[in-house]
């Protein structure tokens, strides 16, 4: 279900929303100012913000720049006093995507949010879609890239993969060009619980090594020459959904670094921020070469190799 922060400094207001909120299904997250939203926003974006407008340590003016800052798709609603809706109006010219007027009802509060949601899943899935098509060796998997057949062997493998696609970790698919590891990886994910949520790929060997860190990871504004804006990375956009790394031996030790410890901690870091994010991703990885003899000559880390090959 979708992931709700709140922000007010009034603990009344806050406990109100969180309850309307709860009881339909969000998650509710909930802070009492401004530093404390952002501590959470840095470690997990949620889908929608609410906050006040007026709060003593940092304004919902101030606030709605700095969530824009750390992810320009998270729409932010405003909650605002009668005499503050000519600010709150303002604020919509900012980039708030709504307000609403105190004293509401919890249809007011459930409509205005149900409709950011919507304007939320629309956004990322506009940027999915524009990342899926991008000549960077990101590419998505066509309608017509399913498993046909009814020969024992082929139900048979069928079986194993929903199996597989029953479990939570990460999976290695390793064959000969051509062999279909592609169409496995989709089957997977389509009879996982995460068939609702982005699948992406990406291959490993189409892109240089920084171009790779930049399209798995994201990057801030600044990082390098040329990031005029921050850009979220495959991670990101797949979160709750399912990313392949295709031909993953091709990978840099300094990616296969970075990889491991999405693996192990749920989470990593924007090419040019020091700020850890947390994510929900499920990887499948395939490649085409013998991955244990890359490991014995010192070209494939054995660590993420027993983390993939679970």
């Amino acid at each position: 279900m979708n992931r709700i922060l709140i922000v007010d400094d009034k603990e009344m207001m806050r406990d109100s929303v969180a309850t309307t909120l709860a009881r339909k299904g969000y998650t509710v997250v909930t802070a009492a100012g401004g530093r404390a939203a952002l501590e959470k926003l840095e470690k997990r974006p949620p889908d929608v913000v609410i906050t006040d407008l007026q709060m003593p340590e940092m304004n919902g003016i101030e606030l709605l720049a700095e969530v824009a800052r750390i992810d320009d798709q998270v729409p932010v609603i405003f909650m605002t006093a009668f005499g503050t809706v000519e600010t709150a109006v303002e604020a919509m010219k900012q980039g708030a995507f709504d307000y609403i007027t105190k004293p509401f009802s919890g249809d007011e509060l459930l409509i205005a949010v149900e409709r950011a949601c919507e304007h939320g899943r629309l956004t990322r899935e506009n940027q999915i879609l524009k990342a899926a098509a991008t000549p960077t060796g990101v590419r998505p998997l066509s309608a017509r890239h399913q498993m046909i057949g009814g020969s024992m062997v082929m139900q048979h493998l069928k079986r194993r993969l929903t199996r597989i696609a029953d479990s939570h970790g990460a999976v290695l698919i390793t064959g000969e060009s051509g062999s279909g590891k592609e169409v496995a990886a989709r089957w997977i994910h389509e009879q996982s619980p995460r068939k609702d949520k982005p699948f992406l790929a990406i291959n490993c060997a189409a892109l240089s090594t920084n171009l790779l860190e930049s399209e798995l990871f994201g990057h801030e504004k600044g990082a390098f020459t040329g990031a005029d804006r921050m850009r979220k990375g495959r991670f990101e956009l797949a979160d709750g959904g399912t990313l392949l790394l295709d031909e993953i031996s091709e990978i840099a030790p300094e990616i296969q670094a970075k990889l491991l410890r999405v693996l192990q901690e749920k989470s990593f870091e924007r090419v040019g921020s020091g700020t850890a994010r947390e994510v929900d991703v499920r990887v499948i990885a395939t490649t085409n070469r013998d991955l244990p003899r890359e490991v014995a000559s010192g070209t494939f880390r054995q660590d993420l190799y027993y983390r993939l090959n679970v």
